[in-house]
């Protein structure tokens, strides 16, 4: 091993190397105590439903009458869709995604979409700013099903379904009709499609001409336009004796988003704050009362390495909150079950290291040497261990709810960085601190347990 790091030159790099690691620790703690003091930081905690309180809904999504090569891009769509409406609705960073009912469900597998908004308890509202997303569909008049209907009916029957909706409008603007009359200045809704949108429309009016075009919002029929000749154009317009208002918010709701797959809401649930900020209080209370007593059984058992061992606890607490601010991590109680057990990961990490010096010690080793040897040796059994956490958390992540992905991310990144600061700042510490020579003194202040 390099010897040369107890001479003079390299002793002071040691030392340096420690404090320049103290000194970053530090400025990383500041970092997290004052974004958080900050009401106006774009980096403190984000709370998750269940420690915040607010409104978690799940709805059923229909693709029945989907290709079910386009039921995974529709979900896609949706979800972007619901996401722009309640980012609107101001929730604190809300979630939505989309899940798919076990094969074992009452009614088969069923594609899902699952909102939390944080913050938002006001759960009638909640369901109103989703609900207010319109669903536009355009379906072909069934001719002869209408002779034997009233004309206009609006029987499912009278219609054929064209499989062309909102998802394939880009934008919609207001304008204004030009007829005469009563006609005259008509507010009307000009969308204009995607480019797939585009394609489709124009197949099903070249192929379609003469033939009426019902235009549906929310299953309401708005209008029966005949189609006179090919759009090929990329626009439609929408007409159904808007008021000036309506088409206002028509308009509106088209350029948030048009559900591409009808909804219904399939169960709702309201966590209320209070609840929500006594779990926090509670949690955070149990890491103290637990880091505390984790803490005072190292410096009394291992003494000068205990102290060190909390210091890089310490360090390590330190950049996981950056982390969690930064990257950045939305924080659940599974998601801090997840941290603190990743912190008696690192308690672990230290126990391997600091048996082996005792061992080391005990062969006669100066203290410099045996530390080298102590981590070097500790290592496998530390790399082993942290590894297979490591993948079970992959695997939790990769398969998991999103509950359980709470608890496997903060618990695999918390393992990551317990694992480098183990191996790098306990280290740095430790050898910064190995400049004892009397081998009564050092095994006093180094070893662990009641004797050395």
């Amino acid at each position: 091993m390099a010897e040369a790091s107890g001479t003079g030159g390299g002793r002071m790099k040691l030392v340096a190397a420690a404090l320049l690691l103290l000194a970053a620790m530090a400025a990383i703690g500041y970092f997290v105590y004052a974004t958080e003091k900050n009401p106006e930081s774009a980096f403190r905690f984000r709370l998750g439903l269940d420690l915040a309180g607010g409104t978690h809904l799940v709805y059923r999504a229909d693709t029945s009458k989907l290709p079910p090569a386009e039921v995974d891009d529709a979900m896609s769509a949706l979800r972007d869709v619901v996401e722009r409406r309640v980012n609107l609705f101001g929730a604190n960073e809300p979630i939505v995604q989309v899940e798919e009912s076990s094969v074992f469900a009452e009614g088969g597998v069923e594609k899902r979409l699952i909102v939390e908004l944080p913050g938002v308890t006001d759960i009638d509202e909640a369901i109103r700013i989703i609900g207010e997303t319109p669903l536009l569909e355009f379906k072909l008049v069934n001719e002869r099903a209408a002779t034997s209907t009233e004309e206009g009916a609006s029987a499912t029957s009278t219609y054929i379904d064209t499989g062309f909706t909102g998802r394939f409008i880009e934008r919609a603007q207001l304008s204004f009709g030009n007829g005469a009359g009563a006609l005259a200045n008509e507010p009307v809704v000009v969308v204009r499609f995607t480019s797939e949108g585009k394609e489709r429309f124009a197949k099903i009016t070249t192929e379609h001409v003469g033939e009426r075009l019902a235009i549906f919002l929310d299953g309401k029929l708005l209008s029966t336009p005949v189609i006179n000749e090919p759009i090929t154009g990329g626009a439609a317009t929408i007409s159904g004796n808007f008021t000036p208002e309506e088409a206002r918010d028509l308009v509106k709701n088209l350029n948030l988003g048009a559900l591409p797959v009808p909804i219904t809401l399939a169960s709702s649930q309201t966590v209320d704050a209070a609840l929500g900020e006594d779990t926090l209080r509670r949690g955070v209370r149990a890491a103290a009362y637990g880091a505390l007593a984790v803490a005072l059984f190292l410096i009394i058992w291992y003494r000068v390495p205990g102290i060190v061992a909390v210091v890089a606890l310490a360090a390590y607490v330190a950049v996981m909150f950056a982390l969690f601010k930064v990257v950045p991590v939305t924080l659940t109680a599974a998601g801090l079950a997840g941290f603190i057990l990743s912190i008696g990961m690192a308690v672990d990490a230290n126990v391997l290291i600091f048996e082996r010096l005792k061992e080391e010690m005990r062969l006669g080793k100066k203290l410099e040497q045996a530390i080298r040897d102590a981590f070097s040796r500790a290592w496998p059994a530390i790399r082993d261990g942290n590894l297979s956490s490591i993948l079970t958390a992959i695997v939790l992540f990769w398969f998991g709810t999103s509950i359980v992905e709470g608890f496997a991310l903060t618990f695999g990144l918390g393992v990551v960085v317990s694992m480098l600061t183990a191996i790098s700042f306990t280290r740095t510490l430790l050898l910064a601190l190995s400049f004892i020579k009397d081998e009564k003194l050092a095994a006093i202040l180094f070893g662990n347990g009641w004797r050395s």
